[in-house]
């Protein structure tokens, strides 16, 4: 069978020929005779796997000697405790809601502290990314957070939060190795890997040296310590192994098709093609305020439920899967992350074309 055009929020697509190559080496990694899944994490072979990797990203998103990149486990959401639990010193953080991921980071740090939810678009849906420019940012705060591109909604920051002078927290999950991006700017830059970097498993944190301590909350287990896994190198248990040596052969991938600069044109290319449709289209149209829009995730409807199921099916039927919009809002989206072909848009939208004059 042919491949799918696979618009998943991901887990999701994988570029081709990474794919190809883990095929190629799935029954022996570079000679040693067995695959990277059976591999033992203290090996040297996969010493070497882990640490080309960090080195491959650091280059990528140019990350300063002063910040840890971390290979973790439990997904972004386990991160939404972990935050509170190694950052929270005064126990105050304010929280930016701006789509349901950003909600559940607010609702668990309540747990551990005083969260503020300082702005919010949940008065519309979460279709827009509030005004963050002068911002009601508490005095003791210990971070200010974002979920900075808003994978249900298809909302993304374009300007980040003026935080005066707090550490900055951002969950980028879906819009990461998206464009380049100014990592100084940030406390904590982290990410679960499903949607644009590998499979689903793996975490990415990357922390600012003076943020990990001991000093964490009482109570807080040995495992979700910040400063447990930066001393042990993301070894001190076993590490989700075999996701961390694709995300390796992604982060490649992304240097082979010319960086992260290279991946933003590539990404305003694609999705200028679908917003264009759906900005002309009389049949289908976008949910997101145009400046807010995410170049990851595009959520569309009909207005008509029926329609959007008919459409949804048949699409399916012609290779384009995983259109469904997220059971919270219903309607349809489609993620075209750094994967994601502009042919697979293109042929997304002639389809959008044709099913728009049968059903007009």
């Amino acid at each position: 069978m042919a491949r799918v055009y696979n618009f998943s929020a991901g887990p999701a697509v994988l570029p081709e020929e990474v794919l190809k190559e883990a095929a190629d080496e799935m029954l022996d990694y570079k000679g040693t005779g067995m695959s990277v899944m059976e591999m033992s994490h203290r090996s040297k072979a996969y010493q070497a796997i882990i640490d080309e990797a960090e080195a491959d990203l650091r280059e990528l998103m140019n990350i300063p000697d002063n910040y840890k990149v971390l290979f973790l486990q439990g997904g972004a959401s386990q991160q939404f405790a972990m935050i509170p639990m190694n950052l929270m010193k005064n126990k105050v953080a304010d929280y930016i809601v701006t789509g349901q991921w950003a909600k559940k980071a607010y609702q668990e740090a309540q747990i551990y502290g005083k969260a503020n939810k300082i702005a919010s678009s949940e008065d519309k849906t979460f279709s827009y990314i509030p005004d963050c420019s002068d911002l009601p940012i508490s005095e003791d705060a210990d971070y200010v957070y974002i979920c900075e591109n808003n994978t249900i909604y298809g909302t993304k920051f374009k300007t980040l939060p003026n935080t005066k002078g707090k550490t900055l927290v951002a969950d980028v999950s879906s819009c990461f190795l998206s464009e380049p991006v100014d990592v100084t700017k940030y406390g904590v830059i982290y990410g679960g890997v499903q949607k644009n970097i590998g499979p689903a498993g793996v975490v990415i944190v990357i922390i600012r040296e003076d943020l990990i301590t001991e000093d964490t909350l009482p109570g807080t287990p040995t495992m979700l310590k910040y400063k447990i896994h930066a001393d042990n190198g993301s070894m001190y248990n076993t590490p989700p192994a075999y996701g961390i040596y694709i995300c390796g052969k992604v982060f490649k991938w992304i240097k082979k098709m010319g960086g992260l600069t290279a991946m933003k044109e590539r990404n305003e290319a694609k999705a200028k093609v679908l917003y264009d449709f759906l900005d002309e289209s009389k049949l289908f149209k976008g949910t997101v305020r145009k400046e807010d829009r995410s170049l990851m995730n595009v959520p569309f409807v009909t207005g008509n439920e029926e329609l959007d199921a008919k459409f949804v099916k048949e699409a399916t039927a012609a290779g384009f899967v995983n259109l469904k919009g997220h059971r919270t809002v219903g309607g349809m989206r489609a993620s075209i992350y750094n994967a994601m072909p502009i042919e697979g848009v293109q042929k997304l939208v002639e389809f959008m074309k044709k099913f728009e004059e049968e059903n007009a």
